[in-house]
């Protein structure tokens, strides 16, 4: 049995969101939570809210045991990207790109 949490449009890159993601791939969920507790990223901010989601989801509709679960699968995907311009010198302009993510959390249980 697995629960699941997904966190759509998330408004950082998708690199530096699986930065962070990649510190709990596999761990348990308190100890991902602690890992992600002490991160200095602001990203992980996000993230700690997603696990504990997915751990609600595994408790309240899948009936498993909390202490016995681990992160199975964690992915981060690219979303839209939000397009603005920026002026620059003698009439020009640059792109800006607003990146945006959808990260997934798994959670199994041993």
């Amino acid at each position: 049995m697995e629960a699941k949490a997904v966190l759509r449009y998330l408004k950082t890159s998708p690199q530096k969101a699986r930065l962070v993601v990649d510190l709990i791939r596999g761990k348990k969920v308190d100890d991902a939570i602690t890992a992600l507790s002490f991160s200095e990223k602001a990203v992980s901010r996000e993230i700690v809210k997603l696990v504990k989601s997915a751990a609600a989801n595994a408790e309240n509709t899948k009936s498993l045991d909390v202490d016995r679960l681990y992160v199975k699968k964690a992915f981060v995907d690219h979303g839209p990207t939000l397009k603005r311009t920026h002026s620059k010198a003698m009439g020009r302009g640059a792109l800006i790109r607003r990146r945006t993510s959808h990260v997934t959390v798994v959670l199994g249980e041993e």
